[in-house]
């Protein structure tokens, strides 16, 4: 006869060494890996690759080589659980016909450059436009709509894809063959890692940046999400958004993120007609060196995300456009603040801005520049 004293020990011995296994299978670092897979088709039958990253703790960054564009990032919250913190889709036809640029690199200028119009040693040139008189993102086929050659990468700090294409002279009217190569990285320390190259042979303005709409939620909207932004000014603009050329402080007013405030807390008060942040800051000490750009913490996930960069400037938008049309993955209508963009770049229109630092590169220089978004719970 089964004495049931010996068999409730047991249950509870066999339960505690289960529980004990599984801690210590938890603590024991994955194998970082990266995989490659079909995503789609061009129109014209080019195929587009998905890479899937994945680090040592098991964070996943899925890219694709349509625009270059980041199309899962899953990250843990306070509990240890994944969640899909950036917007996007599960398909390419719609990154063809939908998307906002949603996880893309954007170029060759990113943000806005004013009438489509810039003068480099004396003669004037004329580009596409398509953001009202201006030129926004690089023109009608920036690099957020071109199809990318791609490379992985199994390196000592994590998993790569290392992007590369060649801008021919004339692209949407920038003067010069532009060779740009970009490194997503994947890092062991739970960061994604952005490294920009690229070099010209004929002058030509350059301000790359990454488009991710993040939402360190996964759902709902993010005006409950803490930011806080390490710049004391700002570029205020026209109606169009193009910059006045001033220097402007932020001290006081609804744009001021010095102190860590909830992103919504202030979005009624913005000026203009952006219904919400579309703004570029000025960061403190940016410009030469990797700085804090930006902090974000969600108090629902306890999901947190840092942002450094060598660049002088991060656009902060909320996806004020958004208004529930376009739908994403999981069946999520994307509508207003259903993200939240930090563009780390130069200003905008500072091809037109003397004052502004230059955005021009020559032929025999090499345009460099490095980005990264690092991830953490508590």
């Amino acid at each position: 006869m089964t004495n049931p004293l010996r068999a409730g020990y047991g249950r509870r011995a066999n339960q505690f060494l289960a529980t004990a296994t599984l801690i210590l299978l938890s603590a024991i670092p994955m194998a970082a890996s990266i995989t490659k897979s079909e995503f789609g088709k061009m129109p014209d039958g080019t195929p587009v690759d998905l890479y899937t990253l994945t680090n040592a703790d098991g964070l996943v960054c899925k890219v694709i080589t349509y625009g270059a564009a980041i199309t899962e990032l899953h990250v843990p919250d306070r509990t240890g659980k994944m969640g899909d913190v950036v917007l996007g889709f599960d398909n390419l036809g719609q990154y063809l016909t939908d998307s906002p640029c949603f996880g893309s690199v954007v170029g060759r200028f990113a943000n806005r450059i004013a009438k489509g119009r810039f003068t480099v040693d004396g003669k004037t040139y004329t580009l596409a436009i398509n953001n009202g008189p201006n030129t926004l993102h690089g023109g009608i086929v920036g690099f957020d709509k071109v199809v990318w050659q791609a490379e992985a990468v199994d390196g000592p700090n994590g998993p790569s894809v290392v992007f590369t294409h060649v801008s021919p002279d004339g692209n949407e009217g920038f003067p010069g063959t532009l060779t740009v190569r970009m490194t997503y990285t994947l890092t062991n320390g739970n960061e994604v890692r952005f490294d920009y190259e690229a070099t010209t042979d004929k002058t030509t303005p350059v301000n790359l940046t990454n488009h991710s709409y993040f939402n360190l939620s996964g759902k709902g909207d993010v005006r409950d999400q803490v930011l806080q932004i390490k710049a004391s000014r700002y570029t205020p603009g026209d109606e169009g958004l193009i910059p006045t050329g001033v220097l402007a402080e932020v001290a006081g007013g609804p744009l001021d993120f010095t102190q860590a405030k909830p992103i919504g807390r202030d979005l009624r008060r913005v000026p203009g007609n952006t219904n919400g942040y579309d703004h570029n800051y000025v960061i403190d000490g940016g410009g030469k060196n990797l700085v804090l750009a930006a902090r974000v913490y969600d108090p629902a996930t306890g999901r947190s995300l840092e942002v450094s960069t060598d660049q002088p400037g991060v656009q902060l938008y909320t996806a004020n456009g958004l208004n529930g049309k376009i739908v994403g993955k999981n069946g999520w209508a994307y509508g207003a603040y259903a993200g939240f963009c930090l563009e780390t770049q130069h200003y905008p229109d500072s091809v037109n801005q003397p004052s502004f630092p230059s955005t021009l590169l020559r032929p025999g220089e090499r345009f460099k520049s490095t980005t990264i978004y690092r991830f953490a719970a508590k």
